[in-house]
C-alpha cells in the first residue's frame, strides 16, 4: 500500500514541477513580408487590415495583436506610398499626440526613456519608449508602453510602426518599472523592421 502512494506521490510532484515550468506565455517569431518586420509575440496574435482616411487621402493600416490573460500586445503598421510621404511627419504627431494627451488628460502620466531598436539586418538604431498611466478612475488606472518607428523602403514607401503593451490595472506610480520586466522587454527588443 506504501509503495502504490510513494508512487502516486511522485506522479503528482512530477506533475506539478511540470505545470509549474509550463510557461504562460508563448513565444513565437513572427514574419510579416507585406508589413516588412518580423516580431516576436508571446502568443499567436490575430490580424486584420483597414484603411484609415487622413487629409482626403487613404493608408493602408494593419494591425498584430495578442491578449495575454489580461495584457494586449500588439504592433500596429501604416503603409504611405511614394507620393503619401510629405504626410509623414504630421500623420506620426497625430498619432503620438492622441495617445500622450489622452494620457495628460485622464490626469495620468508620460514619462519617456532613450532606447534602441534592431533592424533584421542587426544594426541598431535610436528610439523612445514612452511609458503613460491613464487613469479610468481614482482608482483605476492602465499602464501602456509604447514605441513608434518610421521606416523607409528602397521603392519610396514609407512605414511607421507602432509597437505597444497596455496593461490593465496597471501600477499608478510607476509604469516604467511594471512595463520594464523580461515578458515585455522580450516583445519589444523582439521586433525587427527590414
Amino acid at each position: 500500500m506504501s509503495r502504490v502512494v510513494l508512487k502516486v506521490a511522485a506522479l503528482l510532484a512530477a506533475s506539478l514541477v511540470l505545470l509549474a515550468c509550463s510557461p504562460k506565455l508563448d513565444w513565437r517569431t513572427v514574419q510579416s513580408p507585406q508589413e516588412r518586420y518580423s516580431a516576436l509575440f508571446p502568443g499567436k496574435p490575430d490580424k486584420l487590415e483597414r484603411q484609415i482616411p487622413y487629409q482626403g487621402q487613404e493608408f493602408l493600416q494593419t494591425l498584430e495583436a495578442v491578449k495575454i490573460d489580461d495584457d494586449i500586445y500588439s504592433i500596429g503598421s501604416i503603409k504611405l506610398l511614394a507620393n503619401q510621404t510629405a504626410l509623414l511627419p504630421n500623420l506620426i504627431n497625430q498619432l503620438q499626440s492622441n495617445l500622450l494627451d489622452r494620457a495628460k488628460a485622464s490626469g495620468g502620466d508620460v514619462e519617456i526613456l532613450d532606447t534602441t531598436y534592431q533592424l533584421s539586418s542587426r544594426q541598431k538604431l535610436p528610439s523612445k519608449d514612452y511609458f503613460l498611466v491613464l487613469k479610468s478612475s481614482a482608482k483605476t488606472s492602465q499602464s501602456m508602453r509604447v514605441r513608434w518607428i518610421t521606416r523607409a523602403a528602397l521603392n519610396g514607401e514609407m512605414w511607421i510602426y507602432q509597437i505597444s503593451v497596455l496593461h490593465p490595472n496597471g501600477s499608478a506610480n510607476d509604469a516604467k518599472t511594471s512595463l520594464s520586466k523580461e515578458e515585455y522587454e522580450n516583445f519589444f527588443s523582439g521586433f525587427s523592421p527590414e
